[in-house]
């Protein structure tokens, strides 16, 4: 027997909606903001309702879609977002699962359109590597999709210009968990400025820690910008 590639239904959902869940309880998503969705196989995915908090989401209100954007299952409509999804999984097959939120560090930085690029701690090196910004474009658009597209084959995750940030994965957990990641490094580069020191690391030591990035399961993220 095989080894199964994708989360089955149930697995997916659960997902979702714990992902949401912790969310909400963190502050990354006011009233019904963000979304999230769950690759189940080459052409289907589950994905959030539009107007719903994801604090307060339950399996009936999930949605199935092909990656056309076909509604399959449920009677809640998608998210209005679900198009940036899709474009990241058609770019992206190895990706399972995309969230998108706007926690409030990293909204600051995407509404500055600054890039998390500095190297500063050696586990945001390894694992997340470059958080670039995709340039500004309207909510629920193709342009929307269109501005992430180019980075999903090379980086974990984006800051949307004046809007938030989405991260993508081999789950919906690895997902949040890369989202919860950025916006910690964007919480530390926002202290390192206040305190007027920003020391990044070498370029040597940087270059040490990227290759630790196979032995940890990691590929792409992108190069930091360090210091001789």
């Amino acid at each position: 027997m095989g080894i199964q590639k994708y989360p089955d239904d149930a697995a997916a959902k659960r997902d979702i909606l714990e992902a949401g869940r912790r969310l909400y309880q963190r502050g990354y998503v006011a009233a019904n903001d963000g979304n999230l969705s769950a690759r189940v196989s080459d052409n289907t995915v589950w994905a959030t309702p539009s107007g719903v908090s994801k604090g307060f989401m339950t399996e009936e209100m999930l949605v199935k879609l092909d990656l056309e954007g076909n509604v399959l299952e449920g009677t809640y409509k998608p998210s209005s977002e679900i198009r940036m999804h899709l474009r990241i999984y058609q770019e992206a097959p190895e990706v399972l699962g995309v969230v998108h939120a706007h926690p409030p560090v990293s909204a600051a930085f995407a509404a500055a359109g600054l890039p998390l690029d500095t190297a500063l701690l050696q586990e945001a090196v390894v694992l997340l590597g470059v958080i670039p910004v995709a340039p500004f474009a309207l909510p629920g658009t193709d342009a929307l999709a269109d501005s992430v597209a180019p980075f999903v084959g090379d980086y974990n995750g984006a800051l949307l210009e004046h809007h938030g940030a989405v991260a993508w994965g081999g789950s919906v957990m690895q997902a949040l968990h890369r989202l919860e990641s950025i916006e910690y490094n964007a919480t530390v580069r926002m202290y390192a400025s206040m305190m007027g020191i920003e020391r990044p690391m070498t370029n040597a030591q940087i270059e040490a820690l990227l290759k630790l990035r196979p032995e940890w399961g990691v590929t792409g993220g992108g190069v930091p910008k360090g210091r001789d």
